[in-house]
């Protein structure tokens, strides 16, 4: 890179690119790929669903203000997103050690930042074992990590379908539950199909921050769960299409994390 490249003159709309978010990636691939919103929504997804909230100053945080600028430059949209992201592209792992808690967040491979917290034995954001099974995501936390990802969304029919698709695997009835996630979301959206205001519209926010309360039962997200509440929101949708950080993204992003986490005990 030259020196002018380097100085980045303020009057040039200049992308801003991993490798200048994370200077440990510099070398490699990922360092030339422009940071995009999708990009940072789809790493807070996953820290919400590992940690329980949004890693002060962790790498969703610093991609964040990255994609705002970039979005602002004009040099991306709100639709683009890097493959290295998508798939099984981002990792948030924890490792408890003694009073230290350690968190490490990868991006296709690469290592874009390692945290050491101090921690109780039993620390409140942490997830706790479910079913036997430690670092388990259940589906309920899924949903909770939509309340924060796509939380200012307003529920529509797709929603609502991916919702009662969710709490019907979680607990194993074939009915919803009255006056719980999927009712209420049933009806968030047939009332806002008839709002003519935003404001006046039920966001997801309002039915899903306390989801795991209000299911008489939970268990761990899996591939076949997420496949199902995927499959519920597309169908549901006028474009066949999911929300990038909706209900289906965050239980898929809960079923990855919790098959990687078991083929790493069985390492």
């Amino acid at each position: 890179m030259s020196q002018e490249q380097s100085r980045r003159p303020q009057d040039q709309k200049e992308a801003v690119k991993y490798g200048d978010v994370f200077p440990g990636v510099q070398g490699a691939e990922l360092a030339e790929k422009v940071v995009t919103p999708k990009d940072a929504a789809i790493m807070q997804a996953a820290e919400n669903a590992v940690l329980g909230h949004t890693l002060k100053g962790g790498a969703a945080s610093f991609m964040q203000s990255a994609a705002t600028e970039n979005e602002k430059a004009g040099v991306v949209g709100s639709s683009d997103v890097n493959a290295d992201v998508v798939g099984d592209g981002v990792s948030v792992k924890e490792a408890d050690l003694p009073g230290r808690r350690i968190i490490s967040e990868s991006i296709g491979g690469q290592v874009v930042g390692q945290y050491s917290q101090r921690a109780p034995l039993a620390a409140p954001n942490t997830i706790q074992p479910v079913g036997g099974s430690a670092g388990q995501i259940t589906i309920g936390e899924a949903l909770e990590a939509t309340a924060m990802t796509a939380g200012q969304k307003p529920v529509e029919y797709s929603d609502a379908a991916a919702i009662q698709a969710a709490e019907v695997r979680a607990t194993g009835r074939t009915n919803i539950v009255p006056g719980g996630v999927a009712a209420a979301a049933q009806s968030a959206a047939t009332l806002n199909a008839r709002a003519t205001k935003d404001e006046e519209k039920t966001k997801l926010a309002d039915i899903l921050a306390d989801a795991s309360s209000k299911l008489p039962a939970d268990k761990p997200a899996t591939r076949r769960d997420a496949e199902g509440v995927t499959g519920a929101e597309m169908r549901n949708d006028p474009f066949l299409t999911t929300h990038p950080t909706g209900v289906a993204a965050s239980v898929a992003a809960a079923a990855r994390l919790n098959e990687n986490n078991s083929n790493e005990r069985l390492k």
